[in-house]
């Protein structure tokens, strides 16, 4: 790959890909993640019923192709993910059970947010759920960190350094009960949309990723200068958070990308820059999702 042609901007000045994504509440023990995800080629949409934490578990998957080329080998696949946590090493899973046909990469990418989904939607009893009725933020972090087994160190908001911010300044959460405990047969739970976009501007690859949903808001962008593959252009807006206040605090790491070189190791060296305990797992994602569709 070059700089000035990445594989996806082939015979094209632009490429979008949208993620729609929601949850439904359908089980007593389970909810449904449904994953919508299209671009210029092709969509596909992917539907699992999984466990919530801790285990992640899938107990049914099924994927459609909606649009353009997708091997029926691909789409098969994803019925056998069946009994699969949705883990460390799901990425290789995905991709022993769909192949390397066509569409396998958008619907890889599309379990890959399902996975992202469960992540947001927990089954606590809904006597403890209403503690978050009111925007108590102190209340929500310690349903999220009760309801989640893996946020703790996460992020720099389930660290110490966050925990220790609430009652020394103001902080605020969109955060409700039914994110904790979804009313019986509730639909659209949670609902989130992202947008990818790579492009070529005046000598420059820029590239952009919004998410917005229930509890978060994320415009990124950043700006690779085509001659040397150097990042001269970091920045983003989040208009919502989850804890506003102690989230904003690892927001400035973006700036840390500044004249990184876009190499093979890129992606490693994300984490030390905008993930782990420090950091902000959105905005890591966010990040090396681009950094994906450059490759």
């Amino acid at each position: 790959m070059t700089w000035s042609e990445p594989a996806v901007l082939h015979g094209r000045a632009c490429y979008e890909r949208v993620t729609e994504g929601w949850v439904d509440n359908t089980h007593a023990d389970a909810f449904t993640h449904t994953v919508s995800l299209s671009d210029d080629d092709r969509a596909v949409e992917v539907a699992v019923v999984a466990l919530p934490s801790p285990t992640y578990e899938i107990r049914e998957a099924r994927c459609r192709a909606l649009r353009g080329a997708v091997a029926p080998a691909v789409v098969e696949g994803v019925a056998t993910l069946a009994g699969t946590p949705m883990v460390a090493g799901l990425t290789r899973r995905v991709a022993e059970a769909t192949g390397a046909g066509e569409g396998a990469g958008l619907v890889l990418d599309a379990v890959i947010e399902i996975a992202r989904l469960a992540r947001q939607v927990a089954k606590l009893p809904r006597a403890r759920a209403a503690r978050a009725a009111g925007g108590n933020a102190w209340e929500c972090w310690q349903l999220d960190t009760t309801g989640w087994i893996d946020l703790p160190d996460s992020c720099f908001t389930y660290s110490d350094a966050g925990r220790a911010l609430f009652g020394i300044r103001t902080v605020t959460t969109p955060m409700q009960p039914d994110l904790y405990s979804p009313r019986p047969d509730q639909r659209r739970v949670f609902e989130r949309r992202k947008v990818a976009r790579l492009e070529r501007v005046d000598g420059r690859l820029r590239l952009f990723h919004s998410m917005h949903d229930n509890v978060h808001g994320f415009e990124v962008t950043y700006e690779i200068d085509l001659a040397s593959g150097t990042i001269v252009r970091a920045e983003h807006v989040t208009p919502r958070l989850p804890y506003m206040g102690i989230c904003t605090e690892p927001q400035r790491k973006i700036s840390t990308m500044l004249g990184e070189t876009m190499d093979e190791t890129l992606r490693k060296r994300v984490q030390a820059h905008l993930g782990g305990p420090t950091g902000c797992a959105q905005l890591y994602d966010l990040t090396a999702d681009l950094l994906r569709l450059l490759a």
